[in-house]
């Protein structure tokens, strides 16, 4: 059976495009963009070492659901996506632990998606997602525009950045190694802060500080460079959560 693989992590931005500069300038190179229904607009960015940064746009309705989180929370991370080997299989697991998975979709048969609930999911919505792309060159998976990446003025040098993945508050170890390492395959290693979870077919990882007065959820967004990166302090004014440079093995 294939591994689960950490994909990618996503943040819900009321205009990607403001942000486009940023993540250019720390190395990102466009990576693959698409409609999301009638919904969104999504576009991924890749840094150095293949990690994918996705930014989610609203578009339609006012009462769509990323209408509601830009409300709600402002723009910040949505959700990580795991892609699994058979999305009924990781329900079917998820149940067995107490989870009560959502939206269960299987009317892409290139894409057939569930998710977990941020109340449920240590404060993060977890998209599991099953990616079948012979359908899609064997042309069965629908046709769509992918919308185009914007134009970014000359940058000049730029730092090749590694997105290393998120930093999580989580209320008890037994909760984090329940949820990344039992139900979604994550290897456990412990670090000077808490908990680290990776995939080995992925470059991204999720590490947790155990804090059970803190609200669950993503602290921070962390990145290597060989060079200083000139990031803001505090949370970002566009994304809403802070940028921090961390050594690899930090």
């Amino acid at each position: 059976m294939q591994p689960i693989v950490l994909d990618h992590l996503a943040f819900g931005l009321p205009d990607a495009a403001a942000v486009a500069g940023f993540v250019a300038r720390l190395g990102a190179e466009p990576k693959s963009s698409g409609p999301g229904g009638n919904a969104f607009l999504w576009w991924q960015w890749e840094f150095a070492g293949g990690a994918a940064l996705e930014m989610l746009e609203p578009t339609g309705p006012p009462d769509g659901f990323l209408h509601r989180f830009l409300a709600a929370r402002g723009a910040g991370p949505h959700h990580l996506t795991f892609k699994v080997p058979s999305v009924r299989e990781a329900i079917a697991r998820a149940e067995a632990r107490g989870y009560r998975p959502v939206g269960f979709d299987d009317s892409d048969p290139g894409w057939i998606e569930a998710f977990l609930h941020p109340k449920q999911a240590q404060g993060i919505v977890v998209q599991l997602a099953e990616e079948h792309d012979e359908v899609y060159a064997e042309g069965g998976g629908g046709t769509w525009e992918r919308p185009p990446f914007p134009s970014l003025p000359e940058l000049g040098p730029t730092a090749r950045a590694r997105l290393l993945g998120v930093l999580l508050h989580s209320h008890s170890e037994e909760r984090a190694r329940l949820q990344w390492g039992e139900l979604l395959g994550g290897a456990e290693t412990r670090t000077g802060r808490g908990l680290r979870f990776s995939w080995p077919d992925s470059p991204l990882r999720v590490d947790v500080v155990i804090d059970a007065g803190a609200p669950e959820g993503p602290v921070s967004l962390e990145l290597a460079a060989d060079v200083p990166l000139d990031l803001p302090e505090g949370p970002h004014p566009l994304f809403g959560l802070p940028w921090v440079q961390r050594k690899e093995d930090g």
